[in-house]
């Protein structure tokens, strides 16, 4: 794909979000390793002395260009990279990205949840109905959420094919918690050998889309998501993701040491995936576990919202 000079409107984000995530700050770099790892490295040289002390400075880079430059290192940051070199999915599998054709972030904040079980659904959710507000697309195809953090195409006479996906990490930063949460996602066709789950592609619902575009779609839309989540935890987001839920009424297997195999049943009040088996209903972690479709097509259609 041909080099391009994308235009992210930085400023333009950082003036919509701030209000919102008081001391943010917004950067686009040309290329990172991981823009997760990089957010965690920062909050991790961050000694608790320094932050009591309140004067722990920005390591600014020479790539980015960013705006309402933060005073500490844990304080809310987005971080676009327009290429990844080492992006990483849930564990530690690599997330293949292309300038231009992908788009890759990630969101740091200080979360003070009470409970933090189903926040990577949450977070689905929220980019789901961000990116795909109506029942349908023209063609038919609607984006899905297969358990825990996978968002998938479906519909238009394919089966599912992967979209994107989020991770989320966290780490103690002085007194409180940040979480990152970093999501890769299939703006344009690409060349690539890794997607055995296939591929699909944020064009086929929108054919004028662009990376810079969607990042904007989304941001919003998000940070609204972990406010409320923050507030009323994942039983806010449990019906829309039962909505988008894949693996409901299938047959999946886990790749547990005592592997679970039976028929996906929904999500659990804490966002754990249920499933029946021959032995009495499981509940399988977040973080534990991959899920995989056994016999089965994501052509049916999903439920109503």
């Amino acid at each position: 794909m041909a080099e391009q000079t994308l235009q992210w409107g930085a400023e333009a984000l950082w003036q919509q979000l701030e209000p919102l995530l008081p001391g943010l700050s917004v950067e686009v770099v040309h290329s990172t390793i991981s823009t997760n790892t990089a957010l965690l490295d920062r909050a991790r040289v961050v000694q608790e002395s320094e932050l009591e002390a309140g004067n722990v400075q920005v390591r600014r880079s020479v790539e980015s260009g960013a705006f309402g430059r933060r005073a500490v290192d844990v304080q809310p940051c987005l971080l676009v990279a327009e290429h990844q070199s080492g992006g990483r999915g849930r564990q530690g599998r690599a997330w293949q990205s292309t300038a231009g054709a992908s788009l890759t972030f990630s969101l740091s904040l200080p979360l003070a949840s009470v409970d933090w079980s189903g926040l990577s659904l949450a977070v689905g959710v929220a980019l789901a109905d961000a990116l795909d507000a109506t029942p349908a697309s023209p063609t038919g195809a609607r984006i899905g959420l297969k358990w825990p953090n996978d968002l998938w195409i479906v519909g238009d006479g394919h089966e599912g094919r992967k979209l994107g996906g989020v991770l989320i990490e966290t780490v103690a930063a002085g007194p409180q918690r940040l979480v990152v949460i970093g999501v890769g996602l299939n703006i344009l066709p690409f060349g690539t050998d890794d997607f055995s789950s296939g591929f699909a592609s944020l064009q086929e619902l929108d054919a004028r889309c662009t990376a810079p575009g969607v990042l904007t779609q989304l941001m919003m839309p998000l940070v609204l998501a972990l406010k409320r989540f923050e507030a009323e935890g994942f039983a806010a987001f449990a019906p829309r993701f039962a909505a988008r839920d894949l693996l409901r009424g299938r047959a999946v297997r886990t790749t547990q040491a005592d592997a679970v195999d039976g028929v996906a049943q929904g999500v659990s009040d804490h966002g754990e995936l249920l499933v029946q088996t021959d032995t009495g209903l499981k509940r399988v972690s977040s973080g534990e576990v991959s899920v995989r479709l056994r016999g089965a097509s994501l052509q049916a259609p999903l439920g109503p919202r």
